[in-house]
């Protein structure tokens, strides 16, 4: 005789769907004012007055801001235009369709996007910078790349990577950095040392890689190579390898390869 088969196991219970969570909807506020010592976790507004010591843990996503003080952002900063006095951080990317305009201290954590830029005092990107206008700087500018229209700087740069634009146009009052330059015109000049400077043999170092332009000015500056149609070397200029005509150029530039040596001690070059 054949044994019996054994009974058959029950069945589970049926799970439940599973149905994705959606992210809550945030009401979108008409106009906002906060002032003071002031913690949030979102903004959504089409105008947003915020003065005093302010953080925000989320996104902000406005139509006109209005920043003063100390303003913190963890999130993702969208707006049409900012104006901001103080200081600003912002954790995440900032995009900005309008005008991006402060003075102060403005910290990003992400890259910048904006329609165009004025910004007042020290800048710091941690990735790429963007803006479609104008981006004047008057005051200290780091950030990995730069694109833009037209940049107007008055102050100090260091942008490793590349400098994109039209028309790029710098005077530079502290040590600085490049990497490649491009646009249709390229001005790059240091500031004149003064009395006080002269004596101690202070003089500011830029250096640059690469510019490529269909005009270029340099003054002060040290660039490893230049391809352009016309070069201008103007008062310390230091070309080491260039393509092009350098139509006009100060006795005291240079044109070639240079020795590097330490200054002695107790000198500053």
């Amino acid at each position: 005789m054949s044994a019996a088969a054994p009974p058959p196991a029950p069945a589970s219970p049926a799970k439940p769907a599973v149905v994705p969570s959606t992210p809550p909807q945030h009401p979108h506020l008409g106009e906002l004012h906060d002032s003071g010592t002031v913690h949030k976790d979102w903004v959504d507004a089409e105008r947003w007055v915020a003065t005093g010591l302010v953080k925000v843990t989320g996104d902000v996503r406005l139509g006109e801001g209005k920043l003063d003080g100390t303003i913190s952002l963890g999130g993702k900063l969208t707006a049409t235009t900012v104006h901001y006095r103080g200081t600003l951080d912002v954790d995440g990317p900032v995009e900005a369709s309008g005008a991006f305009v402060g003075a102060g201290a403005l910290g990003l954590g992400a890259t910048f996007h904006a329609g165009s830029a004025d910004l007042k005092g020290t800048t710091r990107v941690v990735g790429a910078v963007t803006v479609d206008g104008d981006l004047k700087v008057r005051g200290a500018l780091f950030a990995p790349s730069v694109t833009v229209g037209e940049l107007h700087l008055e102050g100090e740069a260091r942008v490793p990577g590349t400098l994109l634009g039209t028309q790029l146009s710098a005077r530079l009052h502290d040590d600085s950095k490049f990497g490649t330059v491009k646009a249709r015109s390229v001005s790059l000049r240091t500031k004149p040392p003064n009395l006080v400077e002269k004596i101690f043999f202070r003089t500011l170092t830029v250096t640059v890689e690469r510019v490529e332009a269909d005009s270029v000015e340099l003054e002060g500056v040290d660039v490893t190579f230049v391809r352009a149609p016309q070069i201008t070397l103007g008062r310390n200029a230091h070309v080491t390898e260039y393509e092009g005509t350098i139509v006009k150029r100060h006795p005291t530039s240079r044109v070639g390869y240079e020795s590097k040596s330490r200054p002695p001690y107790g000198l500053r070059r």
